[in-house]
C-alpha cells in the first residue's frame, strides 16, 4: 500500500511516519516544509519525502494523490492563540487547501482519511461527546475562536455528502488532546504558541510564570501519541472494510483532568531533573482572563470527554496509556 502523508513533519504525521515504517510494509510519500521530526525516516528506502509547500506545489500534490491508495491531509494550523490572531490564515489552509484535496481524491477515486478534531464539539452540553448523536455547538461570530472548529466541521459535512452522493471512501477520526514526545517547540516564547503541555513545559524552562485561562478549570482527556497511532494504522490498514465512511473519537475519557491540575503535575515532575529542578521550584501559577491571554475572540470549552464505544467496537482499540507514564515519557523526551 502507498500512503500519502501531507504534513508529514508534523507531530501526528511524523510519529505516524515512524510507525508506518516500523510495523508495516507500506511505502509513504510525503510532503512539509521541514524534515526535522523526521529524521528517523529520511534513510529508509520506502520513505520518499518532498521538501514543500502542499499549497505552491499543487503539480506534486496531484500527482502523488493519483499515485497512492490512501491521502491523510494533516496539515493545518492548530494552536488556539492563531485562531483570534490569524483567523483567515487558519481558513485558507485549515479549510480551503485541505478542500482542494479532498476534490482530488474524489476526481481520482482515492480513500482519504481526515483529521477532523474534538474541536468540531464545541460547548456541546453532552456528558460524553458521541459521533453520531452530539450536536455541534459553537459560540457567535464575534468569537474567532470558532473559525478553526467550523472549518474542520464543514469539511466534515462536505466529506460525508462526497462519501453519500459519489461513494468517496472516507474516515474521519478525532483526535483529543493528543499529546507526547514531538508535540511543539517548547523554547517557543509567544503566548499561546504552543499547545497547552509544550507551553507549559517551556515556561517552566524558561522561568516564567504559568498563566492559567480561567483559573484553568477547564477539563481536557489528554491521549498519548503511542494510541492514537495505534488507532490511525488500523484504520489505514481498514481490515474487512471496517473504517469505511465512519467516524471516530479517538481519546482517553479516563484521563479526564483539568488545565491546573496539569500545570501542577508538570512542576512536580520536573522538580525530578537536577537540571531544570530551580526553574520548577520557582514557577507559580497565575489566573489569567481569557480575553487578556488570548483576545476579545476568544472562547473556552468546560469539558471535553469522549465516547469512544464506535473505536472499540469497530476498530477494536482502545487507550492504553496512563496521564503518569505518558507525562514520564513527554518529559524525557524534552528534559532527559
Amino acid at each position: 500500500m502507498n500512503i500519502l502523508i501531507l504534513g508529514a513533519n508534523g507531530f501526528i504525521g511524523s510519529h505516524l511516519s515512524e510507525a508506518i515504517l516500523e510495523q508495516t510494509d507500506w511505502s509513504i510519500y510525503a510532503i512539509d516544509l521541514a524534515q526535522d521530526k523526521i529524521e528517523n525516516c529520511l534513510s529508509n528506502d520506502r520513505f520518499h519525502f518532498f521538501s514543500g509547500d502542499m499549497i505552491k506545489q499543487k503539480e506534486w500534490v496531484t500527482e502523488h494523490i493519483k499515485k497512492c491508495d490512501v491521502v491523510l491531509p494533516l496539515v493545518a494550523i492548530a494552536t488556539p492563540a492563531a485562531y483570534v490572531q490569524n483567523p483567515l490564515s487558519v481558513f485558507e489552509l485549515d479549510f480551503e487547501a485541505n478542500l482542494a484535496v479532498i476534490r482530488q481524491c474524489v476526481e481520482f477515486k482515492k480513500r482519504i482519511i481526515f483529521p477532523s478534531t474534538s474541536e468540531v464539539y464545541g460547548m456541546c452540553t453532552d456528558e460524553e461527546f458521541d459521533e453520531e448523536t452530539s450536536n455541534l455547538v459553537t459560540g457567535p461570530i464575534h468569537k474567532e475562536r470558532w473559525i478553526y472548529s467550523t472549518s474542520k466541521q464543514l469539511l466534515d459535512r462536505v466529506i460525508y455528502a462526497y462519501g453519500k452522493h459519489n461513494a468517496l471512501a472516507y474516515t474521519l477520526f478525532r483526535p483529543f488532546n493528543w499529546y507526547g514526545p514531538k508535540l511543539d517547540n517548547i523554547f517557543n516564547p509567544k503566548p499561546g504558541g504552543s499547545r497547552v503541555l509544550t507551553q507549559f513545559i517551556g515556561n517552566i524552562l524558561r522561568g516564567e510564570d504559568i498563566m492559567l485561562v480561567g483559573g484553568g478549570a477547564q477539563q481536557r482527556c489528554f491521549t498519548y501519541i503511542d494510541d492514537g497511532i495505534g488507532a490511525l494504522i488500523k484504520i489505514i490498514e481498514n481490515k474487512n472494510n471496517v473504517a469505511y465512511q465512519q467516524i471516530f473519537n479517538i481519546g482517553n475519557p479516563l484521563e479526564n483532568i483539568s488545565i491546573r491540575v496539569l500545570a501542577e503535575s508538570l512542576v512536580t515532575l520536573i522538580k525530578r531533573y537536577p537540571k531544570y529542578a530551580e526553574f520548577a521550584n520557582k514557577t507559580k501559577l497565575v489566573d489569567v482572563d481569557a480575553a487578556q491571554y488570548y483576545g476579545s475572540g476568544y472562547q473556552d470549552v468546560q469539558l471535553r470527554v469522549p465516547a469512544i464505544h464506535r473505536a472499540e467496537q469497530f476498530l477494536d482499540w482502545k487507550p492504553v496509556v496512563d496521564m503518569a507514564t505518558g507525562l514520564d515519557k513527554t518529559l524525557d523526551f524534552y528534559l532527559a
